[in-house]
């Protein structure tokens, strides 16, 4: 298994990954969020980049932006956020990453009213990105959500999802799977169904109401019952913390927490 953390966008990049290199993880989750991660900013210190994950001997994983809406009913807005998308994969390209995490697209506006018709939009730049992260051998990792999302956060919406796109791989998100999850099944669900499909995981504690990005024991996950199900399934693969405390030490703590259970 390895390790990883994510950088905090607001502040600058190569300060982030000493960071979390100077904590003992094995790789960077580089979130490429404006202001100081957008890929433009990225590609401004490509070369910096690429030496200090050398020097760090850390590895790199992406996450495509978060702030963007490749199903929003308006044409110009989807045409937008599908090039931001598709830019940040070519950044993400050049500075070795091999693995992208993806968030679905938030419907925003009248689209929970249209259902069908943002679904339809969200599939169309779906294989756009896929073929993209496809062209440029990197492995995209579709990442479940909560339902205020509408979609893309129930096991049965990945059956759909994976059924369609045959090369996806998933990113299971403990944090999203507890909200508003009151049988505190579908954490437990997904890793049952989708053993094939899970290739990263990003680990946050919550109190099943928000996505609060506690350390772990802080919520109520069941991490226990959680990590016997992932070994179980046979996973080995990448698992960032998105611990978001000021304090390092909530991250550290986390780390220990989930390595102690994985023996």
């Amino acid at each position: 298994m390895k390790f990883g953390a994510m950088n905090f966008p607001i502040k600058p990049t190569l300060d982030e990954l000493k960071k979390i290199s100077d904590l003992g993880f094995d790789y960077f989750e580089l979130s490429l969020d404006p202001p100081c991660a957008h890929y433009s900013n990225i590609l401004e210190i490509e070369n910096e980049l690429v030496q200090a994950l050398k020097l760090y001997s850390m590895e790199v994983v992406c996450h495509l932006p978060t702030f963007v809406y490749t199903a929003d009913l308006s044409p110009d807005i989807r045409k937008t956020s599908l090039k931001e998308m598709l830019n940040a994969l070519n950044a993400a390209a050049k500075i070795g990453a091999r693995k992208a995490v993806l968030h679905p697209s938030f419907t925003s506006g009248l689209g929970p009213l249209v259902m069908d018709m943002a679904k339809a939009y969200a599939f169309e730049s779906l294989y756009t990105i896929i073929k993209q992260a496809d062209d440029l051998g990197i492995e995209l990792c579709f990442e479940n959500m909560y339902p205020r999302y509408h979609s893309f956060f129930d096991p049965d919406h990945f059956a759909q999802v994976f059924n369609e796109f045959s090369n996806l791989k998933m990113t299971l998100d403990t944090g999203h799977a507890n909200i508003d999850d009151p049988g505190k099944k579908r954490l437990y669900e997904f890793i049952q169904r989708f053993p094939d499909r899970i290739t990263h995981v990003h680990i946050s504690d919550n109190r099943g109401r928000a996505d609060e990005h506690l350390k772990v024991g802080q919520g109520n996950i069941n991490f226990k019952k959680f990590i016997k199900l992932l070994k179980t399934s046979g996973y080995n693969d990448t698992m960032t913390f998105e611990i978001f405390s000021p304090d390092t030490d909530d991250l550290l703590e986390s780390c220990k927490k989930i390595a102690s259970l994985l023996k």
